[in-house]
């Protein structure tokens, strides 16, 4: 039998890797310390002044918007397939069609662990789900940058395992327009186009897309729009500007089926799920400003407004009644924050501090309903949550090859529920001030390697009822504590290799209840107990030369149940549900000419336990493969063929909650042609 590598092993391979790698010749310098860099960034001259993750912190990818724009996706959480390390969990269910966690948290919602932003805007709902994600096309985006573990102390609420910023189109006079039409009745229209004249900058996004799905009563029809007017001093002392989005999707559920049904039909929807559908809507609105105060101070601030609706009429089992299921949402935030750059004998310093608020006003209704026609309110809550931050944090090198990011961050939560049906009312738990100390450092070890840790603290809060005082007593937050170490390699030009391991634990964490049946008093959230999750990364991006390029990443990972619930013995010592052990993600690109371009690339991940006493089997596992080619037939205009699963290869997703269970069939084999015309 193998024995399974040990995190003392995993030091002790580390510490040989330094001494062997410290001796080896010089090549290429890591470039951005720790940071990997897979794809090409957009880079512009008029930028924000506030620093990059990428420039701070240890453990960050950046995804170039070269690759992104170029996939065909149906929702742009599916993105994230590429990104190392990441859990993409696909419902395939209307308007809640799926989302992305990393770090052993599942991608279900039963716990949201990634922060959202977009364009630096908060952009989770209450729960800390992604609805506004959605919102956010290809077309549009810049980069992705993703910061896993839990030493940035930028962000509070939602930040358990770290965050996620997606970067939209800023300035220039450049666009694109695509096309595409494909499998499962797919039609998708895409249009970006900026124009920037003297100190004003203009940028508009318009998307539409419509399916048929692959299974029956599967029909979405999503529209975008995007708007982002920005004016520069003329002496570029400071720069302000407003952006909108505006999403809608409506669509139809299929449905989930038994095991024997998705065995012997995937592509049914169950007849007791004809009538259930879905809504969505959101909005975010922000005004950004930014400037600098002499030659050593910068800063930033930016006013927002998220508006979030979804409704969604929907019946999770065969003897299930049908339910409607309302969230209404309005999100109000400030950020501000201040970066000082003093003169100093040291080779860097760098102290950054800001501020935070967010004001949510939430309704969550529940009715049962018969044919989407309301027969019973099953929960009718009114609430608001406030959260107040600040932090500091300080980048020092004291000499080139050493950088230290000391950092602390405080939270404080307010807020006041009601249930209009129960007519009961209570405060938020006196969570008190939630301090989460942090450190990261970086050393160079030569010109190809850096070495690096960090550590710091984050927490959890119940959502939706879960964060009040609705039963006697008080509830401390959840603490999560987490640490990481690993290399950076660059041991030759434009390749970069990373390798960690990593560990987080929960004081006392807790779920949300996914709550198939619902009832009047019913809780958001259930107690998991204490938990542990640890593992360890490898990821290597090469691109030699500007005809082709390759990536590849594998993570190891285990989240299991230190100090169960004590009414869940049974779960002691045991793996927390739809949590794959290992996820892979490789692709590889190629151009023999300038008009040719060749890709393949996929994604995979091992099974997964359903539930939390891991006695019911493990559902889940896949690898797909997609392949592309690409024929630039004039310098404007490129038409692109993507086959997706091109192995036809079965896979589904599989839930387990209060005795029931249900499984959604991923999409088989597909093909879409995609004409691009640079505008």
């Amino acid at each position: 039998m193998t024995q399974k590598p040990t995190h003392t092993s995993l030091f002790l391979s580390l510490a040989t890797a330094l001494g062997f790698l410290s001796c080896l010749p010089t090549g290429a310098y890591a470039q951005e310390g720790t940071a990997l860099t897979l794809g090409t960034i957009q880079v512009t001259t008029e930028g924000s002044r506030e620093r990059t993750a990428h420039s701070i912190f240890s453990s960050v990818d950046v995804i170039g918007g070269d690759l992104l724009q170029s996939q065909r996706v149906e929702h742009s959480w599916e993105l994230l397939m590429n990104a190392p390390g990441v859990q993409v969990t696909q419902f395939k269910m209307g308007t809640d069609a799926g989302r992305f966690s990393f770090r052993g948290f599942n991608g279900e919602g039963r716990i949201n662990a990634v922060k959202l932003l977009i364009d630096g805007i908060p952009s989770n709902d209450n729960a800390g789900g992604m609805p506004y994600l959605d919102a956010v096309w290809p077309l549009d985006i810049t980069a992705v940058e993703i910061v896993r573990g839990t030493n940035d102390a930028r962000y509070g609420l939602h930040a358990i395992a770290g965050d996620v910023n997606v970067f939209t189109r800023e300035g220039g006079n450049d666009g694109q327009l695509s096309l595409t039409a494909g499998s499962f009745g797919t039609q998708d229209v895409q249009l970006a186009k900026g124009f920037e004249h003297g100190p004003w900058a203009q940028n508009y996004f318009v998307g539409w897309r419509q399916s048929d799905g692959e299974r029956d009563h599967a029909d979405s029809t999503q529209r975008s729009f995007a708007g982002k007017w920005l004016y520069t001093a003329t002496d570029d002392a400071w720069r302000g500007g407003l952006t909108t989005r505006y999403y809608k999707n409506a669509a139809l559920e299929a449905g989930y089926l038994s095991y024997p049904e998705i065995r012997s039909d995937p592509k049914q929807s169950p007849d007791y799920a004809k009538d259930d559908r879905s809504e969505r809507e959101t909005l975010q609105t922000a005004l950004h400003f930014d400037g600098r105060i002499g030659a050593e101070w910068t800063w930033a601030a930016k006013a927002y407004q998220n508006d979030y609706r979804n409704q969604r009429w929907v019946t999770f089992t065969e003897g299930g009644a049908q339910q409607e299921r309302l969230n209404d949402e309005t999100h109000r935030g400030l950020i501000f924050n201040a970066i000082w750059r003093p003169n100093t004998r040291l080779a860097e310093l760098v102290m950054d501090v800001g501020v935070d608020g967010q004001w949510q006003h939430n309704i969550a209704q529940r009715f049962r309903t018969v044919r989407r026609q309301r027969q019973a309110s099953l929960r009718d809550w009114n609430f608001d949550l406030e959260t107040r931050g600040a932090y500091v944090q300080a980048v020092i090198r004291p000499i080139d090859r050493l950088k230290l990011v000391p950092a602390y961050r405080v939270d404080r939560i307010y807020g006041d529920f009601t249930n209009v049906v129960a007519d009961t009312t209570a405060p938020v738990y006196d969570y008190g001030l939630i301090k989460q100390p942090k450190f990261s450092a970086s050393y160079a070890i030569s010109a190809a390697v850096v070495g690096y840790a960090n550590w710091g603290r984050t927490f959890q809060i119940g959502s939706g009822n879960a964060a009040y005082r609705t039963q006697t007593g008080n509830l401390a937050p959840s603490i999560n504590e987490g640490w990481e170490a690993g290399l950076k390699w660059a041991p030759a030009a434009h390749l970069q290799t990373r390798i960690a391991i990593w560990e987080q634990t929960a004081s006392d964490e807790v779920a949300t209840i996914l709550g198939v049946n619902g009832s009047v008093g019913s809780d958001e959230v259930s107690n998991v107990g204490q938990t542990r999750r640890r593992g360890w990364d490898l990821q290597a991006n090469w691109q030699p030369t500007v005809h082709w390029r390759t990536w590849a990443s594998y993570s190891r990972q285990k989240a299991t149940i230190e100090v169960p619930d004590p009414s869940a013995p049974a779960t002691a010592g045991r793996q927390i549900e739809n949590v794959p052990n290992w996820l892979v993600s490789a692709g590889m690109e190629f151009s023999p000419t300038d008009d040719w371009t060749f890709s393949a690339w996929g994604n995979g991940q091992s099974d997964y336990y359903v539930e939390r006493t891991n006695t019911l089997g493990r559902y889940g596992g896949y690898a797909l493969l997609n392949l592309s080619a690409a024929y630039r037939f004039d310098t404007r205009s490129q038409l692109t063929l993507q086959l997706k699963n091109a192995t036809d290869r079965a896979y589904l997703y599989a839930w387990y909650d209060s005795g029931s269970s249900g499984y959604s069939p991923g999409d088989g084999r597909a093909l879409y042609l995609t004409w691009t015309r640079e505008l």
